[in-house]
């Protein structure tokens, strides 16, 4: 998909029917022709707008003819049959030429999807260095949404997790583990990345983008370090309710234990009356009462043995 973006006087984003000057053009998983065009409009090649679109690529800012390249991974969800949504990044390839600023990503993320919906202000195409570092700040906080996101989710895990006798809830923890450590690697890449943009001379660079460069810088920062911090709490959860797990079992195993000890009782008593011998030999045979009186004595028995459980609390 291929949308092109211009500013207007008030930093909207218009949406044009044609490439222009000082234009923003979004390529959106594009065709060979969607790709083929922009690099013969823009002067690129064709290598450099498709390198976004290998989910192995790294992150780098590379001064190429005539442009700069800078890719940076952006989080992004994907839906798993079992598990739910699933938190993953994918690389985001933004070239500054001389007249336009490309990107280019396998799939709409969040941090593009924002500008192109307008819901950033004081946008200016014209002024690229800028709009770039504005694509990277977006894409920053991006990180954060997801972060906080994910803590949602590791708290209904939680809840969950203390009524579970099952491997699902844990599953879905590491599932968040894979998530986690996923945006923990791209944010330590981005991190690079920036502050790469921050020495080279290829971008040009005025004090206001200076300004905004270390501001993005800090919101990466920060982004780093909640993720750190969630991966801590989410590990030690994992390891908690592990055993919380494997104790809920031991307390159905043990109650059922208890039941068996309980029930055999009457069972074993049943079984000596149930054998083929004399009846002259055996207890009560001679009266018309003894079957109920070997039935309540035996239920008699089974109770008390039940008191005594239930007063050492082993029920």
């Amino acid at each position: 998909m291929l949308n092109v973006f211009k500013s207007n006087e008030t930093g909207q984003l218009v949406e044009l029917d044609e490439i222009a000057d000082d234009t923003w053009i979004s390529l959106t998983n594009p065709t060979m022709e969607e790709l083929r065009l922009v690099s013969s409009t823009c002067d690129v090649d064709v290598e450099e707008l498709a390198a976004a679109l290998d989910v192995e690529e790294h992150s780098r800012v590379s001064p190429e003819r005539g442009c700069v390249l800078i890719l940076v991974d952006a989080p992004t969800t994907e839906d798993e049959d079992d598990l739910g949504p699933s938190h993953i990044t994918i690389p985001i390839g933004i070239l500054i030429t001389a007249k336009n600023v490309v990107t280019v990503t396998l799939q709409r993320v969040p941090a593009l999807a924002e500008l192109e919906a307008g819901r950033v202000r004081y946008l200016d195409t014209s002024l690229k260095t800028r709009f770039t570092l504005q694509m990277l700040m977006r894409t920053a906080r991006s990180y954060i949404v997801a972060l906080k996101d994910i803590e949602k989710m590791i708290d209904r895990q939680e809840a969950a997790l203390r009524k579970s006798t099952t491997n699902e809830s844990l599953v879905q923890m590491l599932n968040l583990e894979k998530s986690l450590v996923y945006i923990s690697t791209s944010l330590v890449s981005n991190q690079k990345v920036l502050e790469s943009v921050a020495r080279t001379s290829a971008i040009k660079k005025y004090p206001q983008d200076e300004d905004l460069l270390q501001d993005t810088i800090i919101e990466n920062e920060q982004a780093v370090e909640m993720a750190n911090i969630y991966s801590g709490i989410l590990s030690g959860t994992m390891d908690a309710y592990a055993s919380v797990i494997a104790n809920n079992q031991n307390v159905i195993i043990k109650t059922l234990a208890l039941i068996t000890i309980v029930l055999s009782i009457p069972t074993m008593i049943f079984s000596a009356y149930g054998m083929n011998l004399n009846l002259d030999g055996m207890p009560l045979s001679a009266t018309i009462w003894g079957f109920a009186i070997v039935v309540s004595l035996s239920f008699l028995i089974a109770l008390g043995v039940t008191m005594v459980f239930f007063r050492k609390k082993w029920f």
